[in-house]
């Protein structure tokens, strides 16, 4: 099972995942993060990743005195994950739920609607 992280390390994550090329160093995540308006000090992205390596979501490997940083969880992983805990957390299980209450709360904006009612489509004729 994948864990939870917190909001500070799904900013690193979401650095790592949006990095073109498979590793990352550590100045490149300074930089993402700084970019986002999210400024963190060296040694609290230290702390940031050594945790995230600790649940499974980064490798690291040492390079001279720097490390090279590898997601070992997909961004998809990582959203099927969260998805699925919300919706056993929050709407029993079901999906039916959480999509009756994006339609009914009108929380969906007309496009995502059309394109929502479009994939169901194209789910239910595959089966």
């Amino acid at each position: 099972m994948i864990q939870q992280i917190s909001d500070a390390e799904f900013e690193i994550m979401k650095i790592i995942w949006g990095n073109a090329d498979e590793v990352i160093l550590f100045p490149h995540i300074m930089d993402g993060l700084a970019a986002r308006g999210k400024p963190c000090q060296k040694n609290t992205l230290i702390v940031l990743l050594s945790r995230l390596m600790n649940k499974g979501f980064l490798g690291a490997r040492k390079i001279g005195r720097r490390n090279e940083y590898t997601a070992l969880v997909s961004e998809t992983e990582y959203q099927t994950a969260q998805t699925k805990h919300f919706l056993n957390k929050i709407y029993e299980g079901s999906a039916k739920g959480l999509v009756s209450n994006l339609i009914m709360g009108d929380l969906l904006a007309d496009e995502e609607y059309e394109e929502l009612k479009r994939l169901l489509e194209k789910g239910k004729g595959q089966q």
